[in-house]
C-alpha cells in the first residue's frame, strides 16, 4: 500500500469522525429558538449529547481503529433503528456514520502489526 493511500486510510476516519461530531453539534443550536438564551442552555446541553458521543467514539478510534469501526457501526445502526420511518434522515445521519465505520475498519485492517518485544535472555 502506498504511503499516500495509507495516510488517507489512517487520517480519513479520524477527521471525518470529528467532522460528523461537529455536524451533529450544529443541530444543538435549535435549542435557542424557543426563548431567552439562559433558559435554553439546559436544552442546548442535552442536544449536544449525540455530538459528544460521536466525538468520544472518534477519540477512541484514534488509538484503536477497530473500536472506532465497531462504535460508529453501532451508532449508525442505532440511529436507523430509532427512526425507521425517516429514510431521508437515516441517509443524512446513519449514512456518514456507516462510511466512517467502514473507513475505521479499513484502517484497522491495514494497521501495521508490531511484534511483541521478547526479552533477550542469554543461555
Amino acid at each position: 500500500m502506498s504511503v499516500h493511500v495509507r495516510s488517507v486510510v489512517t487520517w480519513g476516519p479520524r477527521l471525518l469522525g470529528f467532522a460528523m461530531a461537529a455536524f451533529l453539534g450544529l443541530f444543538a443550536l435549535d435549542a435557542f429558538d424557543a426563548g431567552p438564551s439562559a433558559a435554553a442552555l439546559p436544552d442546548f446541553a442535552i442536544h449536544l449529547l449525540p455530538a459528544l458521543l460521536v466525538a468520544l467514539v472518534a477519540g477512541a478510534g484514534w488509538k484503536h481503529p477497530w473500536l472506532g469501526a465497531v462504535g460508529f457501526g453501532v451508532l449508525a445502526a442505532a440511529y436507523a433503528i430509532a427512526d425507521p420511518y425517516r429514510l431521508d434522515w437515516i441517509l443524512v445521519i446513519s449514512g456518514p456514520l456507516a462510511v466512517v465505520a467502514i473507513l475505521f475498519a479499513l484502517a484497522a485492517a491495514t494497521k501495521p502489526r508490531t511484534k511483541p518485544h521478547m526479552k533477550n535472555e542469554g543461555p
